[in-house]
């Protein structure tokens, strides 16, 4: 209709839209470099920015919000850095170690504790994890176990992620031929030698880097049990400032800026491992 034509909602689309087309046409491989500077990122830019600031009527509308978008942004980056990655960081790198040892479990098919590691993945894997963080956080103070958010959160993602990566090592395990095994028995070694220089070099060989940046989204999921994340953060400058739109956009943003940067540092690791000759699977 003619009048939704006049609508300012309808003009800032208008303006809006050829962005979306010419990013998606053009640069659709390279959208996750947004950091860099492509055209269709300065035009996407300059969208957004006429998005919220076309109309003259509302500019002392607009003038407030870009103020509380760049005060916030500052606040919650820092968030990101002091305890998004450090929660992540350390949850993945307990998540390797319970990986690794119930996927050695399960390969060395020790009765008692193979079904143990199998019943573990089982329970973990079909589970999601905001019911495990809320059991802990939530359910164990009415056993008398008080865990503060941040350790809760840790145990949660690491027993969580430890799950879905033994699985991942398990299959890498049984992939590495038993004629090595018996090779390394033939020479005189154990098996935890065998294990230790022959098997696990091999199916440790891809970078997990996957399984990281898909724990890093995930613990946006920690707000839920006041650990003051990202998400966190954000959720306390929406309710003081109610600007939840543009807020939400901007962690969404840092998310994915953090995601990039895990991404770029993926592929210069298997440029190098696929320079040594090994597998670029992750």
């Amino acid at each position: 209709p003619p009048s939704m034509h006049k609508s300012p909602l309808f003009k800032r689309a208008f303006v809006f839209l050829p962005a979306i087309l010419y990013s998606a046409l053009f640069y659709e491989a390279d959208l996750i470099c947004f950091f860099l500077p492509y055209p269709s990122i300065m035009m996407g830019s300059l969208s957004i920015f006429i998005l919220f600031c076309k109309n003259g009527k509302d500019s002392a509308v607009n003038t407030r919000l870009v103020g509380i978008l760049i005060n916030s942004f500052p606040n919650i980056l820092i968030n990101g850095l002091t305890v998004t990655l450090p929660l992540t960081i350390i949850s993945f790198a307990l998540a390797l170690v319970i990986a690794l040892i119930t996927a050695l479990v399960q390969t060395a098919k020790i009765p008692v504790l193979r079904q143990l590691a199998r019943f573990y993945v089982w329970v973990i894997r079909g589970t999601p994890v905001l019911v495990q963080l809320f059991v802990v956080f939530y359910g164990l103070p009415s056993l008398g176990v008080l865990i503060d958010p941040f350790p809760a959160a840790v145990a949660c993602f690491a027993i969580n992620e430890g799950a879905y990566c033994a699985e991942t090592i398990r299959a890498a395990l049984e992939s590495v031929p038993t004629g090595q095994m018996e090779a390394g028995y033939c020479v005189g070694m154990t098996y935890l030698q065998t294990m230790r220089r022959i098997v696990l070099p091999q199916a440790l060989r891809t970078p997990r880097f996957n399984s990281l940046i898909s724990l890093l989204k995930d613990t946006s999921l920690a707000a839920n049990i006041t650990v003051t994340e990202m998400f966190m953060a954000t959720q306390r400058i929406v309710a003081r400032t109610y600007e939840s739109l543009p807020l939400y956009l901007e962690v969404a943003f840092i998310y994915l800026m953090f995601s990039t940067i895990l991404t770029q540092v993926q592929r210069w690791g298997e440029k190098k491992l696929n320079a040594k000759g090994f597998s670029q699977n992750s």
